[in-house]
């Protein structure tokens, strides 16, 4: 049954209002440095970004109740939201909050609806897909989990004068890939105790690594030598990444060059942890990431300034 909006503007307003905010929550509680980054984004801008991730999250948690909560369906619940979410999109409302805020993204910002589609089909696959034979089968994987999710992205972000959306593209698909790649390495154990590994396989048999070393949490030297060469791939499509952000509306640079610093500074703590993942969760420091964001809070605001003066009309909404 499709919902139908509330009978007035204003509370239709009021429940679109809602729904972003708890986006806004969950972004918070689960995407620290996406949510330190996004704070230097216009505020309707900001509000899209945490109705996207939190559509993914909420799908990407679905699929994990399996391995986390004995008993439940997650196929079948996956399923359903992702029928309800694909039927909401196109009649251009939801009662569920989260699906909500991502109906209004997707129709305010002209999303093109197969976006969804691929990462939802990425999403059911990982309930029966559990490793990757070789880095091409992994990428292909990563069109619907990261590669589309940059392209979701890229609507919101906005292109500079001049710069077409398919132009800047590429870079945005490199970037997702480029985040999915740092998490992959980053969750190595907690995704293995999910039954997935997100290392090819071909190059884990090349350093004489095996699933049953990963979940015993064996750090082999061969382990950090595959570690070592995941890191140097990932860092090739952070640089494939790169020439894009030049590219984005103005007003929407730093927080993708922050995102991109926090993110890549995991990286950089996966080596001085000596790529010991195994062990537990690497992350960035909070000083750190604070650092970041005050590098980039100036240079922001006055990209933001200038916007405003070049389209004095123009206004921050994330209503209807």
């Amino acid at each position: 049954m499709i919902a139908t909006p509330p009978p007035t503007r204003e509370q239709q307003q009021a429940r679109l209002d809602a729904a972003y905010a708890v986006c806004r929550g969950i972004a918070a509680e689960h995407g620290k440095s996406y949510f330190l980054a996004t704070r230097l984004l216009t505020p309707d801008r900001r509000a899209a970004i945490h109705a996207l991730y939190a559509a993914a999250r909420v799908a990407d948690d679905i699929v994990d109740v399996g391995a986390d909560q004995p008993g439940r369906d997650p196929e079948g619940e996956l399923l359903a939201w992702s029928t309800a979410a694909l039927e909401e999109v196109e009649a251009g409302w939801s009662d569920d909050p989260v699906r909500l805020a991502l109906v209004h993204t997707y129709r305010r910002y002209g999303i093109p609806m197969e976006h969804l589609v691929d990462f939802l089909a990425a999403m059911t696959s990982d309930l029966d897909v559990s490793g990757y034979a070789d880095l091409a089968a992994l990428d292909r994987y990563m069109w619907g989990s990261a590669s589309v999710i940059g392209l979701q992205v890229l609507p919101v972000l906005g292109t500079a004068r001049g710069v077409a959306r398919e132009e800047a593209a590429p870079h945005a698909i490199a970037l997702g890939e480029a985040f999915q790649l740092t998490n992959f390495l980053r969750d190595v154990a907690e995704d293995v105790d999910r039954g997935r590994v997100y290392l090819p396989a071909d190059m884990m048999a090349a350093h004489g690594v095996t699933r049953e070393q990963l979940a015993a949490r064996q750090h082999t030297p061969g382990f950090t030598a595959l570690m070592r060469e995941m890191v140097a791939v990932t860092r090739r499509r952070y640089d494939d990444a790169t020439p894009g952000t030049p590219m984005l509306a103005p007003e929407s640079r730093d927080c993708v060059r922050a995102a991109t610093d926090l993110y890549g500074g995991i990286l950089t703590e996966i080596e001085r942890a000596d790529y010991r993942v195994l062990d537990g969760r690497v992350r960035v420091s909070r000083p750190r990431r604070l650092a970041v964001f005050a590098r980039r809070l100036t240079a922001a605001q006055l990209a933001r300034v200038r916007s405003t003066r070049a389209k004095p009309n123009s206004r921050s909404s994330t209503g209807a």
